[in-house]
């Protein structure tokens, strides 16, 4: 009995080693996996250029309203200013007549998604979708597959930026949010912008803003006063031979 006894501990004895061996194992794993997680590079679209030259770039967000986007084009004409329009898809098919008024006025038409959801929510397949299917909605009325794509919500994580990059495109935001969103009064849109403007800038505005076309007109004297030659955002960015810091700049190797 002693000896059956004794066999029966070591055996007890022996599986708890094995499933504490085990444990160990998988706890090893998802703690390496964890580390490899937390420690993996996160991917920066651009923001700016970092460039001696006074060169910026103005862009317009298109994905709801068009009641300005006419007043809009006049103004950049009157200026000779050519600017970005990122739209959505919906967008594109609701006003097929305005992108392509953009598009004849030398007007930059690029991918803003095409239903403006919020793509780090959506699997790799489905964010590739969205790109596509705007892109191909653009390139049947200008004849231009967009290069630059802008996340809605200005909301992205690693995978985005992958899917842009695989897509041949460009992943852009801003560093200078004109807010105009929020109804400001001119007056406040025009010192927050040409306040904060500096050489590499590119700076955010929305097609059906209310007030963006009282507020545009000053602020494009005063950057122009100040030197600065405003451009397409693609016209400003670098296309290769680059990287990007941790706050988006993007810098020339």
């Amino acid at each position: 009995m002693k000896i059956l006894h004794k066999a029966k501990k070591k055996i007890i004895t022996v599986i708890c080693c094995v499933i504490c061996a085990v444990l160990a194992v998988v706890i090893g794993f998802q703690g390496v996996t964890a580390i490899k997680a937390s420690t993996e590079k996160r991917k920066i679209p651009i923001y700016s250029v970092k460039t001696n030259d006074k060169k910026i770039a103005i862009s317009f967000d298109a994905a709801w309203g068009n009641e300005e986007t006419q007043t809009l084009i006049d103004i950049l004409k009157k200026y000779n200013v050519k600017t970005t329009f990122f739209v959505v898809g919906a967008w594109v098919d609701k006003y097929p007549e305005s992108v392509k008024a953009l598009a004849d006025a030398g007007h930059e038409v690029c991918n803003h998604s095409n239903t403006h959801p919020h793509m780090p929510k959506l699997p790799r397949d489905k964010m590739c979708e969205q790109i596509n299917e705007c892109n191909n909605k653009i390139k049947k009325i200008t004849g231009v597959s967009p290069i630059l794509f802008r996340p809605p919500y200005g909301d992205y994580n690693n995978s985005l930026v992958e899917a842009v990059k695989s897509s041949n495109m460009y992943c852009v935001q801003w560093d200078v949010d004109s807010l105009d969103w929020k109804n400001p009064a001119p007056k406040d849109m025009i010192a927050r912008v040409t306040s904060k403007v500096k050489p590499g800038s590119i700076v955010l505005f929305h097609n059906g803003a209310k007030n963006t076309p009282e507020a545009l007109p000053k602020i494009i004297e005063t950057l122009q006063s100040q030197g600065y030659q405003i451009v397409p955002v693609s016209q400003l960015i670098y296309k290769d031979g680059y990287k990007i810091d941790n706050a988006g700049m993007q810098i020339k190797d």
